[in-house]
């Protein structure tokens, strides 16, 4: 098996790759796939925001190309984020992940998952109520009168019956199993981690696994199912992420992305709701909201969604940030962004918005927009640091904010 390398947004590497691997990749969007047009079987690599693993296999059953993206920030990083996003309730710096075993996203993900799986299901499998329907010889719990006139045309026997049965055939433990399915399908996953990984979906044996493209059963957080939330929220990212599996002809991927435009987005946002609840603006009236719709025309054909909108007692805008996860160019942040951002501004009736990127070149800057009285905010937050220095920068973000003025 042949594994090739990238790191997110680097520059392009130039590899010798199979026509039909190159391809695949490109037109998947896994990366951005270039051939050389003077040597035949010579590709040029670039990875954008997406990061993990990936196999493809040529036609004819050949040797697997793996193609793993690893992300700029360190892997203790990235789970902070994540686990921030998930639920910003419990510290999830510590304990999640030996991180200093993993370099790579796949084997740390695979690796947390399992350990909060077997850490969920120490007590046994979890227990509850689900509905089950059959026909049976004796009435239990009620009788389905309109499947009974439907199927048995008016005989008394077998009864078509409904109940609830007490089971560890649930939605949890049946989350936890598609998850654990489902990165023991992914390439690169380091062989103790794999070992562990079939031990848990041997405990889960009896439970019924989800087809492959079926939605996820719902479940909700209570006391009862308490230790298993943190393994149900992994186990979530595993199954919603950006997975890669497909057949194209006798071609196969399959993989794990995972978008970090997404991740940067979720964390910014919830970091701050979380920062103004916090600080009590939630109890004298004030609500934020992630992704509300507005509309940019008067007809209302144009709409637009920022990331984050502060409204106040009466409902009126107060502020709006936009989270930005992208490379930067040599002269600064996209002006593409500024266009977006002025936009939101006009529409909400605010004087001040504000672009929260992730640090790079670009130090926070201020823009006056000529004739508009509109001031546009550019923050950086450095990802490298330690959570409470990330999430106190959030802090100053959020007072920078609070502080908007009003057109």
């Amino acid at each position: 098996m042949r594994s090739v390398g990238l790191v997110e947004h680097a520059p392009a590497s130039s590899l010798l790759l199979p026509d039909a691997v190159g391809r695949a990749l490109a037109a998947a969007g896994i990366v951005d796939a270039v051939p050389d047009p003077y040597t035949p079987g010579q590709w040029s690599l670039r990875a954008g925001s997406k990061v993990g693993a990936v196999a493809v296999t040529a036609p004819g059953g050949g040797d697997p190309v793996t193609v793993r993206i690893r992300p700029k920030v360190p892997i203790v990083r990235l789970f902070f984020l994540l686990g921030y996003s998930l639920d910003p309730s419990r510290s999830w710096r510590d304990g999640l992940v030996e991180v200093a075993e993993h370099r790579d996203l796949v084997p740390a993900l695979a690796h947390a998952v399992e350990r909060q799986v077997d850490q969920a299901l120490r007590q046994g499998l979890l227990q509850g109520y689900r509905v089950a329907e059959e026909c049976a010889l004796v009435v239990r719990g009620r009788v389905r009168e309109a499947e009974q006139i439907r199927r048995r045309f008016g005989a008394m026997l077998p009864v078509e019956v409904a109940y609830d049965e007490f089971t560890t055939d649930i939605a949890e433990n049946r989350i936890l199993r598609a998850a654990v399915e489902r990165l023991l399908s992914l390439p690169g996953i380091p062989h103790d981690v794999r070992r562990r990984l079939l031990h848990q979906r041997a405990r889960l044996t009896d439970v019924t696994a989800i087809v492959r493209g079926q939605p996820l059963p719902d479940w909700r957080p209570t006391r009862l199912n308490s230790r298993y939330h943190h393994a149900l929220c992994l186990s979530r990212v595993v199954l919603e992420g950006a997975s890669a599996e497909h057949c194209p002809g006798d071609l196969r991927i399959n993989g794990f992305l995972f978008d970090m435009n997404k991740l940067f987005e979720d964390f910014v946002t919830i970091a701050l709701r979380e920062t103004f609840q916090g600080r009590g603006r939630a109890s004298s009236g004030h609500t934020a909201r992630l992704q509300d719709s507005h509309y940019l025309d008067k007809a209302a054909a144009i709409r637009m969604k920022p990331d984050f909108v502060l409204y106040g007692p009466d409902g009126t805008p107060c502020a709006v940030a936009d989270a930005k996860y992208k490379a930067e160019r040599p002269g600064g942040y996209p002006d593409a962004d500024l266009y977006q951002m002025l936009a939101y501004c006009t529409a909400l009736d605010l004087r001040e918005g504000h672009l929260v990127y992730a640090k790079g070149n670009g130090p926070h800057t201020a823009h006056q927009v000529r004739h508009a009285g509109i001031v546009i905010h550019q923050h950086a937050l450095d990802l490298d640091q330690e959570p409470p220095g990330l999430l106190t920068d959030i802090e100053e973000v959020a007072q920078r904010l609070a502080n908007t003025r009003l057109v």
